[in-house]
Order: C-alpha cells, then structure tokens, then sequence
C-alpha cells in the first residue's frame, strides 16, 4: 500500500467522524483513534500539546480532564482549532481553545471536580502535526474531592474502559518515569483488555527527573519490564518552564538535547522524543486501519445499502416543484387507501406479527365480544322466572286462570328481545373504535407532512361519525322489527304442546352458536386450544403451574404440553359456569372461574377450578369459547333478594307448570331471535359502515383534501423531516466518498506483521492490587525487604543477592549484557527481581526521593 494512498486514510476517517458526529450516529461504525490512558500527573496533557506544539489543555492540581477530549490532528498549511459544539467558529488564539474545553467541560460536569464520559471534539489544523486522531481520557484516581462521588476510581475506570475495550482503538499508555512501572496503572488496564499487547504502545515520560546515578535505559531498550511494542522515552516541560512560558519548540530542542548528551540514551536517542513518537503513532494508526480495511469496508457498505432505498427518494428532491407535490399527494392518499384496506381485509405480503390488525380486532368483536355480550345479558333465570309469575298473574287478574295466558309470553319475548339493542349498540361502537384505531396507524406513513396527516384523519373520523348515527339506525330498526311482529309459526319454534311436554321434563341448558340446537353427531368438536394457568390449585403446591387446555362440545381437558400425550384430567361441561374473580394486587395474571351449579365439587376436592390468563383480552376470549359449549356466565340473585322475594315462588302446581311453559316458549324463540341478531347485526355494520368507509377514502377523500386547504399548505414538509433528508444525503455523500476512496486502494499487499510476543506477565492485575498512591511510590532503602504486590500467580520472593543460583535473573552492573530469561515451564514465573544494591539502580524504582523540582502538570 503506498505512502500516499495511506496518507489518505486518516484524513478519510477523521472526516467520516465529522459526518457521523454531526447526524449523531458516532456509534454506527468504530472509527480507529488513540486512547492517551495514564494517572493523574502522569504527563499526558503535556505529550499531547507537545503533538500540537501549542499550550492549549487546561492545567492545575488533582484532576484536570474531567472529559474525554477527542482530539483530531490535520496536516493543513494554515493554523487553527475547531469544536464540534461550535461549528464553524475558527479558533487561532490557543489560550481561547483552553477557555473553551474548560467552559464545556463546567457545563456538563459541573464546577466542583466532577466528571462525564459524554466527549469534547477538537480538531487542529497545523503544518507542525502529523495525521492522528487521539482521545484524552481522565487520569485514574484514588481519592475523591469535591463534588466526586465515592465511587469515582470506578467511574474512571469504565470511562477509560468504554474506550480501549474497542479492537479498533490503539492504547498509549504513560507512565512516570519516576514510579514503579510495574504497578503503573495504564499499563494493567491495557493488560486487561489487549491480553496479547498489540495495541499497547507505552510512554516513558519524566525522565529527567529520575534519581542520580539511575536511568530507564534497560525499560525504553525493551529488556526490562518488556512490552510487546515497546517503549517510547519523552521529556516534557516543567512547572517552571510552563510558568516561565517556555516555548514549546524550544522545549523539544531541549528534549533532543537531553537525550543526545545522557551516556544511557545516546545510542537511542533517535528512538526517543516527541516526534519520534508522532511518527510511531502515525505509523500504527496507518497499520491498524490498513488491518482492519476489509472489515470497515464490510460496516460502510451495509450502511450505505441500509440508507440507499430512503436516499433514492431525496436524490431529485426539488422542494417548490408543484407537480411533485401533486404526484406525491395523489401516491400518498392512494397508498393510504390501501394500507387501510390491507388491515381491514387481510394481506398475506405484510403480516403483523406483533399484534391484531384492525379486521382481526373487528372479526373478535363480531363472533366473540358480541355473541358474550348477548349471552351474559340473556340468562338471568330467577329473573326471568318471577317477571313470568307476575305477567301470568297480573293478565288473570282478580281471577284464577285455566290456562296458560298467550299474552304473557309475548309481554316476556318482546321485552327480552329489547334488551338486545344494548349489546348491538355496543358493537358498533366497539367498531367505529378499532375503525379510528386503524385509521391513525395507516396516517403513520403521513407524519413527514403534518398537515396532510391532520386533515386525512380529521376527514376520515368525521365520516365514520356520520355513518355512526346511520348504522345505529339500522340496527334498532332491526330490533324494533323483531319486536313487532312474533313469529310463532316459525319452522324452529317448539310451540306449546311441545313446551309442555318440555315442562315435565328435566330441564336441559341450551347451547348457542355453531353449536346450536343441530349438533353433529360427534360431539367432539375442538372449540379451542391454549395455555392456562390453574391459579387455586397451584397456590396449594408451592405455586400456580401452566398446562395447555383443550375445549370441546363437551369436555375441557389439559395436557402437560401441547403435544397433548401426557393428559392429566377432563372435566365434564355438564351444570358448569363461569364467574370472574377479582384481580389481586400481587399478581399479573387475570382469573376466571368454573364452579357446579349444583354445589358439587369440580375438580377433585375443589369447589372452584380458578384459571388465569395474561390479559383481560385472553379472559374474555375464552369466555366467549366456553359460551359455545355451553357454559354461561354466573348471574346469580344475591341471597337477600332470594329471601326478601320467597313469597313469590311460593307457587300451586299450576302456576308452576304454567311458568315453566312459558320459558320453554320463551327459551325457543329467543334461541331463534340470538341466531338472527348475530346474524344480521354484524352484516348491518359491515354494509353500512366499514364498506362505507372503504368506498369514501376511495372515492371522495381526495376531493375533500383538495377542498379543505390548498396543496401546498398540504404538502408543507415537517421541520424534522427536511432536516433528516439533508443528514440522509451527507451521510449518504460521506460513504459513497470513503468507500471510493478505500476502493483506490489496494489490499493485496500483507500487512506488516506485529512484534514477536514477549513475557509481560510482571504486569499485575488491576483489580487484584491496587497501585499506591504517588506519595509511597518510593522505594525504601534497598537494605529494607523489598514487597511488590502478588499477582495471584505465587509468592513475590525476597531479593536474593546477585548470583547465578538466584530465582530470576539480576539487573548486572553496567557495562555488560542483559542476560536473557530462563526458559521456564511457569509461563508465569516471577517478575525479573532487583539485585540488593547495583551501582546503577533499575530504572523503574529509585532510590532515594528525587531533587527539589517542581511537580509535571496533567
């Protein structure tokens, strides 16, 4: 792959980055950056504004980055920063870039030390910088202050955490000089995350204030403590240089000075420095988005083909044309119509899986809520039975009737019949519900123009309520002929010799629908299927247990599942009947129950068989399913009318045979009128509604709309949509250009291949120990037993003295060669141990405290 064609990548991200960041879609593909990981005063800040060569990150005690800072470096000939949050504001003043990240960063954290992990995103152009994108994370801390909550280390942790856990972000991980460097915080977190070190690059800082008579040379050569990228020594500015307002260029002359006259660095010194560590960083970020080419051109062609469909649509958008207004006026109301008429008839290419459609709904409301309805009004039999004793006695008056009066049967039916406009009435309003419910689902498709969806359903519900008065019409006209005229030389009335006869007998419940009184000679007819809970009964064994239940004609068996093999009882349907039982507080579940009108247990030694469902929806269903087989709903006189009335069935014989008559009469032809009111009633609303109202959105819904505002005001586009057209289009431009751009470039060459793996099992576990605070991170005179944290991999052994039986190899005394490491079958042996007292002390523990310097800021 050429330098040029490379050189090309990281711009190419960093504007991909603005793209997405600007559409708020950052998180839709993992753009490769650097995480700068680090303790507070670790030196990170200053590594940064040494990339930049300008003062421009806060500064001050304790914790300082209390952000991320997303930082973008641009070669570009002219020199300037731009935020995010301030799109396009050019800042040339640096100190004015400073104010800025502080401003934003007391905005959203506060201006008492507290932190957010929502970012900040800077981008400098220079001619001085190198192509990077790196992020500024806070610095790990022990101990809050201010308004930091207790938990603030683990706060910092999973911000930090949040980033580098990402395959496509390198890690830099700084560390003083000054500290131990195996306890170094950076250095575990990155263990934690890149087990294999292949995107750990780490950052000796701090050097020149390393105890006299020691240095890092052992550390930046990779021999001691090594990494698998290695080390990359940098010298920073001190307190005193930033007060003093040092210039940043001459701090690097001064750095390269360093480096080239210190006797341990010299033969590295063009290994170290700053700039050698932009090119480094440069160099890996190159790599690893040349790694990762195939599968970041895999994430932006999936999103460009999930956008492409909605971007086709814009790409010859011509706002004030008034034919595309027109065309896309007459599309929408046509595609309106048959989004309306797919969910009331059914469409097998765009099947709800989630839900009932608005014909499924109204198809329930037809053959379930409203045959339940009707049933649950009908059969109130002591009812029934005294209004019969009164009408038989009240038509023979003063008198002793000889027979059975025809009078009071037709009293009985006609007021019987009456109650049904209760039920009727109910379902069309049940309609005209699901009708508006379907109406605004289908105006979805209509929310990018506001008003046009407001008119459609402003248009649409007024019809329906005018065909509401209409279709109610129809159906009390249906009522009111029932009423007045009956029939009882209908071919299915059992007429009074046979009610007599009927009256004799014992009395036999009825059953209603597609049962009828014409049962097929099986009576095994599966009504329904289905899970139910058996509440009650469960309770009693340590809590409620499903089974899959199976109506019939008949019978109401479960299973143990619905392969229906294991059957553990049938219940027998015969004096059944359902009753609702209030919902308690502690359960979600719904209940019904069965019980024996003759007082007789129902299943086993229980009086009630309560059943539970997850919706009320689901009670009402299957209440509807029992009703088909017979089983009525419990409407049952309280027992102190039962009293307060005894007088009234205290009747002679006659009366008895006289009233049990009349309900058989009543009972055959009320049966004749059900069958004709669930008949006609749900065809009535059918015609004169939800055809009506398919036909006028056909037919006229267009010319209203045209009448009711003009077109443009119709197709005035919403704020919301306007905006996401233009974001679908830049995104949309920004992806075919990176993709374009990737596609120049070959993949045929093989990526340069990481460094050999190396032992950097001295790397201790974050969470196992935890690294002491900068004040105890001296070491102790060497005479003085020396204790590192265990790693849980075995004892940390006591400094032996130098000598070839030791248990790991000396630090030797300079000059000479590091020896290797002994080959071990522990691939976890011990750390590389410190001899008792060298001449030049390992680099990563001084011995005594440093000279009277002032502190590195963040």
């Amino acid at each position: 792959m050429g330098n040029r064609e490379m050189e090309e990548l990281i711009p190419l991200v960093n504007r991909l980055q603005d793209a997405f960041s600007a559409l708020g879609q950052s998180c839709l593909l993992e753009l490769p950056q650097i995480a700068v990981v680090g303790g507070q005063s670790a030196g990170k800040s200053s590594v940064l504004e040494n990339f930049v060569g300008r003062d421009f990150l806060p500064r001050g005690s304790g914790i300082v980055t209390r952000r991320p800072l997303v930082l973008q470096l641009v070669t570009s000939k002219a020199e300037y920063a731009e935020f995010l949050h301030c799109k396009g504001k050019k800042f040339t003043d640096f100190d004015e870039v400073r104010h800025e990240i502080e401003a934003e960063t007391d905005r959203v954290t506060g201006m008492n030390k507290g932190i957010s992990s929502i970012p900040i995103n800077l981008r400098v152009y220079s001619p001085h910088v190198l192509n990077l994108t790196l992020i500024d994370l806070p610095g790990i801390t022990k101990v809050p202050v201010g308004d930091q909550p207790p938990d603030i280390e683990y706060q910092i942790r999973e911000m930090i955490m949040q980033f580098i856990m990402r395959e496509n972000c390198l890690i830099l991980a700084v560390t003083p000089a000054n500290t131990d460097l195996a306890n170094s915080d950076a250095l575990k977190l990155a263990k934690e995350v890149d087990p294999q070190g292949l995107r750990t690059i780490g950052v000796i800082t701090k050097l020149d204030l390393m105890d006299e008579g020691t240095d890092a040379r052992d550390v930046l050569e990779n021999k001691l403590l090594p990494l698998r990228r290695g080390y990359v020594g940098v010298v920073n500015r001190s307190q005193k240089d930033i007060d003093g307002k040092k210039d940043i260029k001459a701090a690097m002359l001064a750095e390269r000075k360093f480096f080239l006259s210190h006797s341990a660095y010299r033969h590295i010194a063009d290994r170290m420095g700053t700039p050698h560590l932009q090119k480094v960083l440069n160099q890996q970020l190159t790599n690893h988005i040349r790694d990762t080419l195939p599968n970041f051109r895999n994430k932006l062609q999936g999103q460009l083909l999930s956008i492409e469909h909605e971007v086709e649509a814009y790409k010859n958008f011509k706002p004030e044309d008034p034919t595309r207004k027109t065309k896309a006026l007459l599309q929408m109301v046509q595609q309106f119509a048959v989004d309306f008429e797919k969910r009331i008839e059914g469409s097998g290419d765009q099947v709800d899986t989630l839900e009932l459609s608005g014909g499924a709904k109204i198809n329930r409301i037809f053959h379930e809520r409203f045959p339940f309805e009707i049933v649950k009004m009908e059969f109130n039999e002591k009812e029934l039975r005294r209004e019969i004793s009164y009408a038989i006695k009240n038509i023979h008056g003063i008198r002793t009737g000889l027979f059975t009066p025809d009078m009071a049967f037709e009293a009985i039916v006609k007021k019987q019949i009456v109650k049904l406009k209760g039920p009727s009435l109910k379902s069309v309003d049940l309609v005209i519900q699901e009708l508006i419910n379907t109406v605004k689902k289908c105006t979805k498709k209509l929310a990018n123009f506001p008003k046009l969806c407001e008119e459609t359903e402003r248009i649409v519900a007024n019809h329906i309520r005018e065909r509401e008065g209409k279709t109610k019409d129809q159906v009390l006209l249906l009522i009111d002929i029932q009423v007045s005229y009956i029939n009882t030389n209908h071919e299915d009335f059992i007429g009074f010799a046979n009610a007599q006869q009927r009256s004799s007998q014992v009395h036999k419940k009825t059953t209603i629908g597609n049962q009828g009184t014409n049962l097929p000679p099986s009576r095994q007819i599966v009504i329904r299927k289905g899970w139910l809970t058996i509440s009650n009964i469960g309770i009693m064994k340590g809590g409620s247990k499903g089974y899959w239940f199976v109506l019939t004609a008949e019978s109401l068996s479960w299973y143990k599942d619905d392969e229906e093999k294991e059957k553990k009882y049938m219940l027998p349907l015969d004096n059944l009947k359902v009753r609702d039982v209030e919902k308690s507080f502690m359960s979600s579940k719904h209940i019904f129950a069965l019980f024996n009108t003759e007082q007789r247990n129902v299943y086993k030694d229980y009086r009630f068989l309560e059943l539970a469902c997850d919706s009320q929806e689901d009670v009402d269903s299957w209440k509807a399913s029992l009703l088909r087989a017979g089983v009525y709903p419990d409407k049952s006189v309280a027992e102190n009318d039962e009293n307060g009335q005894a007088e009234n069935f205290s009747m002679d014989p006659q009366l008895e045979r006289q009233v049990e008559t009349i309900r058989n009469l009543v009972d055959s032809y009320m049966s004749i009128i059900n069958k004709c009111i669930r008949d006609l009633i749900p065809k009535t609303i059918m015609h004169l509604m939800i055809n009506n109202v398919k036909d006028f959105i056909n037919s006229e819904l267009l010319a209203q709309l045209y009448s009711s505002e003009d077109q443009n005001t119709l197709m005035e586009e919403s704020a919301e949509q306007a905006q996401r057209r233009d974001e679908m289009l830049r995104m949309y431009q920004a992806l075919k250009e990176a993709l374009g751009i990737i596609g120049d470039i070959s993949t045929a060459t093989v990526s340069t291949p990481a460094p050999p793996p190396v032992d950097d099992s001295w790397i201790q576990h974050s969470r196992r120990s935890p690294p002491p605070s900068p004040t105890t991170q001296r070491r102790p005179t060497l005479s003085a037993p020396l204790t590192r944290p265990t790693s849980g991999r075995g004892p940390a052994p006591a400094i032996p003295s130098p000598g070839p039986h030791s248990g790991a190899p000396p630090v030797p005394f300079r000059p000479g060669p590091l020896p290797p490491f002994p080959s071990s079958s522990d691939a976890f042996g011990a750390p590389p141990q410190v001899p008792s007292r060298p001449t030049r002390a390992p680099p990563s523990v001084p011995r005594r405290p440093p000279p009277a310097v002032p502190g590195r800021p963040s």
